[in-house]
């Protein structure tokens, strides 16, 4: 269903704007569709072991498999069409830059209060015992506390050990104003709502726990933020993040020189490799070939719209040999990737200067793909999935993870909604009523997804396509001065 707008602005906006209930039910079908390719892939792939390899029926199953999966692939091509067709996509577009101009304006004066000696601060350690992407999740987790609590976060970064220089060697200061940590009064987590200073914890011994941690967003926003973007948790994200990572001339000025001397050109599958200290303990191994064979997949979709569209993916990893493999094995694809970057990722010289300056750009140039593959139980990948979401009006589809779906280390229980009934068909499935919140543990890629039903309390699988995500929103402190005030 169309809605009139009342904007009387940009003619070449349409003056009507979809309802909530239209673009959710148009990106639904789009999960249907990708859901229904997981089922029958899995389903197939496992008859095709059963018959054996080499075998008259496992043959002709690998057939229907291709091109089932063709098939599927012109659905998914024509919704894009349709999509496209709409007339909704400058809409949407503008509806994207505005609400991130809002919040880009509600940080800047947030992180900058007239007079720093009587501003209420949220003080935060950006030392944290683990890898860089954790510490600039746990940077935002700290940032996006402040913003329930109308505070100005102070962050401590001295002797980072990343950059004994601090963050503002790297990424210009949080605050042009106040970085002061002095305050009239004093407290640790929670505090009172008329404690200056308020210092924080790391998110894994918080308690009284904010209602605007993830995956919960603002209210005053919801309703805009739900209706153009498939997921309201991960834009949100982004926005903090947009504003924290802002190059100093120095830093912009090496992404630059990286850009040029590799020709970096789009459209580009970015793909993270992960090895070295978390294969085996935090993810499982994955081969270079299960990478590439999704950025195929991309690629044989935009094929249909772009026959001759240049196969290329960077690659971005902690093992340099699985960049050279890439380029021995895959020679008609485009491989952008630096070996040299991938050593500096290396246990041994992880806290390096080089190793800084290449985890930046590794990610910088993972979120300007137009797609991501990469596993979601790495801290990387998600931080480039979150940052991906500023390039995009909705980049909420434009990944594949090999393992986890995506989280926010820390976060709020994840819930979905049963859509459909389902009777559990097998001993590892669970029953679903129309209606019943599930606390999701994850997809599994299959067409099933694994979670806890919080009505029956049974723990199990049920059909992804049966559930649809909840989103969780928080009433926290009004920003209303903000906005009709802004200079």
């Amino acid at each position: 269903m169309l809605q009139q707008s009342d904007s009387s602005g940009d003619k070449t906006v349409p003056d009507i704007i979809p309802s909530t209930e239209f673009e959710k039910t148009r990106r639904l079908l789009g999960n249907d569709i990708q859901e229904t390719m997981f089922y029958f892939q899995a389903q197939l792939e496992d008859l095709k072991k059963k018959l054996g390899e080499g075998s008259p029926l496992a043959t002709q199953v690998e057939q229907i498999l291709d091109e089932g999966i063709d098939r599927i692939r012109v659905s998914q091509h024509d919704l894009r069409i349709l999509s496209d067709l709409d007339g909704l996509n400058l809409w949407r577009e503008k509806e994207a830059v505005e609400l991130s101009e809002l919040i880009q304006k509600r940080l800047h004066k947030l992180q900058n209060p007239p007079d720093c000696s009587k501003a209420r601060k949220l003080i935060c350690n950006l030392n944290k015992g683990c890898g860089y992407g954790c510490q600039i999740h746990h940077a935002v987790y700290c940032f996006i506390v402040a913003y329930g609590a109308k505070r100005t976060l102070i962050l401590r970064s001295k002797n980072w050990r990343y950059d004994k220089n601090g963050w503002e060697d790297v990424f210009q200061p949080l605050s042009e104003t106040c970085t002061d940590t002095a305050a009239s009064s004093f407290s640790h987590w929670p505090g009172a709502e008329n404690t200056q200073a308020v210092e924080l914890p790391i998110v894994d011994t918080l308690s009284h726990r904010p209602p605007i941690l993830p995956p919960a967003i603002p209210k005053d926003i919801s309703e805009r933020l739900i209706r153009f973007h498939g997921n309201p948790t991960v834009w949100w994200v982004g926005q903090f993040l947009k504003y924290m990572l802002r190059f100093q001339p120095k830093t912009q000025a090496m992404i630059d020189s990286m850009k040029e001397s590799m020709g970096f050109k789009t459209p580009v599958v970015g793909i993270h490799i992960r090895r070295t200290d978390k294969v085996g303990t935090e993810a499982a191994f994955h081969s270079v070939e299960e990478y590439m064979e999704r950025a195929e997949e991309y690629y044989k979709l935009v094929s249909l719209s772009n026959p001759n569209v240049v196969r290329r993916v960077y690659i971005a990893s902690d093992d340099p040999k699985v960049i050279t493999e890439a380029r021995n094995k895959f020679p008609n694809y485009t491989i952008y990737g630096d070996p040299n970057v991938s050593k500096t990722a290396a246990v041994s010289t992880r806290y390096t200067d080089a190793s800084l300056r290449g985890i930046i750009a590794d990610i910088y140039f993972l979120s300007l793909s137009d797609y991501l593959v990469c596993t979601f139980s790495s801290q990387v990948c998600r931080l480039a999935y979150e940052i991906l979401q500023t390039f995009h009006p909705d980049g909420a589809d434009r990944f594949r993870s090999l393992d986890d779906i995506y989280y926010y280390g820390g976060q709020n229980p994840h819930n979905q909604r049963a859509r459909f009934p389902h009777t559990a068909k097998r001993s590892n499935e669970m029953s679903l009523k129309v209606g019943d919140f599930v606390g999701v543990a994850g997809n599994h890629w299959d067409g099933f997804s694994k979670g806890f039903n919080r009505r029956s309390k049974q723990t199990g699988l049920y059909p992804s396509y049966k559930a649809e995500e909840t989103v969780e929103v928080a009433n926290i402190a009004s920003y209303a001065d903000f906005d009709k005030n802004e200079t």
